[in-house]
C-alpha cells in the first residue's frame, strides 16, 4: 500500500521533533508498505532544517521518502506563523499533481496540528480514490480559543472551524492521540464509528543497551553524591516552558528544603534561566539544572533517578485527555512517576506506576514525593516495572503502526 502522510511539522531522527510521523512511517516501511511524508521546510520544533530548500525537494531517511515544501520562517505564534501555515497548504495545492504523479496513494493522512491541510488532502485522495484519514493532535481551533484567548469570530478561527467541520464530514477515518476527543468531533459532524484512538508511543530499540554513552561527569557525580548521602532524587527531563509547570516543582522543592530530597531538571527552554535564578534566590541548593542531552543519553540519565516528575499547567482542553511522549519515556525507565496533570485520563493511575496529584499544586506534589520516598524500595521498583510493562504492551510503535493500518483497512 502507498501511504501518503501530510504533516507540516514532521521531523525525523535526522532533523528532530516531531518524531511520530517518522516512527509510524518507519514501521509501515518495515511491514512492506511504501511511505511518503510531506512536510514544511520550516518548523519551530526541529533542531535541524532540511538541507535542500527548493520549492519541492525529496529525501530518503531509513526507507521513508520525505517531500519538503518550501515555507517561510517564523518566531512565536504571531502573524508569520499563520503565513507559514497558509504557505504550506498553498504548496500542497500547487504540487498536488506532482505528488500524485510521483506517488499515487492508497491512503492519505492529513496530520498537521491545524486542520487546514484537510482540503488538499481531500483533493489528492479523491483524485486517486484513496482512503482519507484525518489525524487529530491538538484540537484546533479550540486551542487558540481556550488558550490563546482568540475570538470565535476571528477570521482565522472561522477558517479553522470550517476545516475541522469538513474533516469530520469527509474523512473515512479520524485517528486521534487524545482518547476522549470523539465527543467533540461528533459535535462537528463526525460519525462516531469513524473514531480510532491511537496514542503516542515509544521505540523499544531506543532502550536497548548500546555500549558506553558519554555523559557530563560532573552532573553524574553530583547525582551519585546525593544518593550516597541518602537523598531521594526526583528527575525531570524535557522542555522548560510555562506549560510544563516547573514552577510548581520548584515550589515543592522549597517546601521540602529540610527533607532528604534532591531535584534534577534536564533540558532547555524559555523558562530555564528564570527557574535557575529562582532557585538561587530561595537558596535551593539541591536543585541541579542539566543542559539538554541527545536522545541516546536519556535512558541512562533517567535510570539515575529515584522518581520522575511530569506536570502540566491546568488547561480546560485536557478534558479530552493527554498523551505526553515524556510519560512514555518515564515508564520505560521503570521509575515511579509523580503525575501532576489534571486531565480526562490518567495513565499513571491506570498502570499503577506512581502517584497522581492535581496540577499546579506544590503542597500535593511535595506530599506525593514524601509518600514515594517513604515506601520500601521494593514497592517503588514494582511500580516502575508495572509502568514499563504497561507501555511495552500498549505503546510500542510496532503495535501502534499495525493498529493504524487496521484503521485504514
Amino acid at each position: 500500500m502507498n501511504i501518503l502522510l501530510i504533516n507540516h511539522y514532521a521531523g525525523s531522527i535526522r532533523h528532530g521533533m516531531e518524531f511520530r510521523p517518522y516512527y509510524l512511517g518507519h514501521e509501515w516501511t518495515a511491514l512492506g508498505h511504501n511511505v511518503t511524508i510531506v512536510a514544511a521546510t520550516y518548523s519551530h520544533l526541529r533542531n535541524k532544517a532540511p538541507d535542500d530548500t527548493k520549492g519541492y525537494a525529496e529525501e530518503f531517511i531509513d526507507g521513508v521518502r520525505y517531500v519538503w515544501l518550501k515555507t517561510p520562517a517564523y518566531r512565536g505564534n504571531g502573524v508569520r506563523r499563520v503565513m507559514n501555515m497558509f504557505a504550506f497548504v498553498g504548496q500542497l495545492f500547487r504540487y498536488r499533481k506532482r505528488i500524485i504523479r510521483d506517488f499515487p496513494p492508497d491512503a492519505v493522512i492529513a496530520s498537521s496540528t491545524y486542520p487546514l491541510d484537510i482540503y488538499p488532502a481531500h483533493r489528492i485522495a479523491k483524485a486517486c480514490k484513496a482512503k482519507l484519514v484525518f489525524e487529530l493532535h491538538d484540537i484546533w481551533p479550540l486551542t487558540p480559543i481556550e488558550i490563546g484567548g482568540m475570538s470565535r469570530l476571528n477570521p482565522f478561527i472561522v477558517a479553522l472551524q470550517l476545516a475541522e467541520n469538513f474533516a469530520c464530514r469527509k474523512s473515512d477515518r479520524i485517528v486521534s492521540i487524545l482518547p476522549l476527543a470523539a465527543a467533540h468531533l461528533c459535535e462537528h459532524g463526525m460519525a462516531k464509528e469513524k473514531f480510532v484512538h491511537i496514542p503516542n508511543g515509544v521505540v523499544l530499540d531506543d532502550w536497548q543497551p548500546k555500549g558506553e554513552v558519554a555523559i557530563d561527569g560532573d552532573d553524574v557525580a553530583t547525582i551519585k553524591s546525593w544518593h550516597d548521602q541518602g537523598y531521594f532524587v526526583i528527575g525531570y527531563a524535557g522542555a522548560h516552558g510555562a506549560a510544563n509547570a516547573l514552577n510548581s516543582l520548584i515550589d515543592a522543592a522549597a517546601l521540602l528544603r529540610d527533607e532528604p530530597v534532591a531535584f534534577v531538571l534536564i533540558g532547555d527552554g524559555p523558562e530555564k534561566e528564570r527557574l535557575r535564578q529562582e532557585c538561587e534566590r530561595r537558596s535551593l541548593s539541591r536543585v541541579l539544572f542539566v543542559s539538554r542531552v541527545e536522545k541516546a543519553k536519556i535512558p541512562i540519565l533517567l535510570e539515575l533517578m529515584d522518581s520522575l516528575y511530569i506536570g502540566l499547567t491546568r488547561c480546560p482542553l485536557f478534558r479530552f485527555g493527554v498523551s505526553p511522549n515524556k510519560l512514555m519515556d518515564y515508564m520505560m525507565a521503570a521509575r515511579p512517576i509523580i503525575h501532576a496533570i489534571s486531565a480526562g485520563n490518567d495513565l499513571v493511575a491506570e498502570a499503577q506506576c506512581g502517584v497522581s496529584c492535581p496540577a499546579e499544586d506544590p503542597a500535593a506534589i511535595a506530599d506525593a514525593i514524601v509518600r514515594l520516598a517513604e515506601l520500601p524500595k521494593s514497592e517503588r521498583d514494582a511500580m516502575g516495572e508495572r509502568g514499563k510493562s504497561f507501555v511495552i504492551q500498549n505503546h510500542d510503535y510496532r503495535i501502534l503502526a499495525q493498529r493504524f493500518l487496521a484503521a485504514l483497512a
